[in-house]
């Protein structure tokens, strides 16, 4: 803040009083911070050489119009009201030190160091269409830093001009130009991977396809049009090992048979990664997704899952049998099934009513011990094969299964000679 005393105008007074000095200050409220001492070369012993002092003006404004007041007498100016405080006085704007090609720009500013009138913030103002750059300031807070937020794209454009403009952390006090600063961004060409289209390719076959038929070409280009580059083909990730491709062609084709109940099927899917690769000093690799929507096709027969069963021999229980069949819906139930051999003579089987399960029971009384019995299961495109289920049949009655151990009804004689 400047202050200076004012011209006293009086008739016949020409000679003065003029101020002595001009005094930077800064000081708290209600203190006598300088006095201001001004001279006349009139008559000493007349009026025109009486001193009086008035503040005529104050500039700026701001924060209040009567910051301070004089003594007329005396000259001492003291401060009349809060609000002198240089940090917040923001009337210095910074500056870039120079138009800069780099992405540091260091700036310099006369506000009070390290107050929020003196610490810069940038923005930047244009060049910036598609988002690929954000400044901030650095630590030292009289510098800002441009880095990029998404990769730039060579093949797209080459060279970005950006506009970064300086302004502070609180308004200016006053109306003040704002220093900008022109960064010049060139991007650098590097080996791009070469790319898949699409990234994830989705294609349906039949899981019995035969061993080395096609299934589908899938080819990447390489986004470097500034470079002639090779790319070839290999599988990267096939975790049942049914896929070969072709290093040249990139067509993909059967290497062992393809099997939709395998566990590497997931919800009907199978998925396989197809790497493709350049030719570069620096070889880079792109990686595309197959994802195979492997078909059903009735390849497996029903079978029953108990292998086992316990009965008694007099008034005989029934007992349900479970049939499993590993294809999918279309190629399972409803089921049928029927006796085969001997068995046909001693039990009976019938479906249950949801065609799911099977009811076994012994119909003609048997000794107690271990049978055989042999059962063919149908499923719904008449795809069958045959069980064995291994009945042991208990001296018992009805469902309350008790199997007595056997008597030994022989013994050994030693002959004595």
């Amino acid at each position: 803040m400047w202050c200076d005393s004012t011209n006293l105008l009086f008739p016949e007074n020409d000679r003065g009083p003029f101020p002595k000095r001009m005094v930077q200050i800064k000081s708290s409220y209600g203190f006598e911070f300088m006095t201001v001492t001004a001279t006349d070369a009139d008559d000493p012993e007349t009026d025109n050489a009486d001193v009086r002092y008035t503040i005529v003006s104050q500039t700026p404004q701001t924060p209040n119009p009567n910051m301070f007041v004089i003594n007329p007498v005396t000259g001492a100016i003291r401060l009349n009201s809060e609000g002198l405080d240089r940090e917040t006085c923001n009337d210095q704007a910074p500056r870039f030190e120079k138009d800069l090609g780099g992405v540091k720009m260091p700036v310099t500013d006369g506000d009070e160091p390290q107050s929020p009138a003196w610490t810069a913030r940038f923005r930047i103002v244009s060049g910036n269409r598609d988002g690929f750059f954000s400044v901030s300031t650095g630590p030292n807070k009289q510098e800002g830093i441009v880095t990029t937020v998404k990769p730039l794209d060579f093949e797209e454009n080459n060279k970005y001009t950006l506009l970064v403009v300086v302004e502070n952390n609180v308004p200016f006090a006053k109306p003040l130009t704002t220093s900008t600063a022109t960064v010049i961004v060139n991007a650098v060409d590097v080996n791009d991977a070469p790319v898949f289209d699409p990234k994830e390719k989705i294609i349906s076959k039949p899981e019995d396809l035969p061993i080395n038929s096609t299934l589908t070409a899938y080819t990447a280009t390489d986004p470097d049009t500034a470079r002639t580059q090779r790319i070839t083909y290999r599988v990267g990730a096939d975790p049942a090992g049914w896929l070969s491709v072709d290093a040249e062609t990139g067509l993909v084709k059967v290497r062992s048979p393809m099997d939709r109940e395998s566990p590497f099927v997931k919800e009907g899917r199978y998925t396989a990664l197809i790497l493709a690769m350049d030719d570069d000093q620096v070889p880079a690799t792109g990686t595309g997704t197959l994802v195979i929507e492997v078909k059903d096709v009735n390849d497996n027969a029903p079978t029953i899952n108990e292998k086992m069963i316990r009965v008694c021999n007099k008034q005989s229980a029934p007992v349900l049998l479970s049939v499993t069949d590993r294809d999918g819906p279309g190629f399972a139930a409803p089921y049928q099934v029927e006796l085969q051999g001997e068995s046909r003579n001693i039990w009976s089987a019938m479906m249950n009513e949801k065609k799911t399960g099977i009811i076994l029971q012994l119909q003609t009384a048997l000794n107690q011990g271990d049978y055989s019995i042999v059962l063919r299961v149908y499923d719904n495109m008449n795809l069958y094969q045959d069980s064995t289920v291994l009945a042991t049949v208990c001296d018992c009655t009805g469902d309350r299964i008790h199997c007595p151990p056997l008597r030994n009804d022989y013994f050994c004689v030693k002959v004595l000679k």
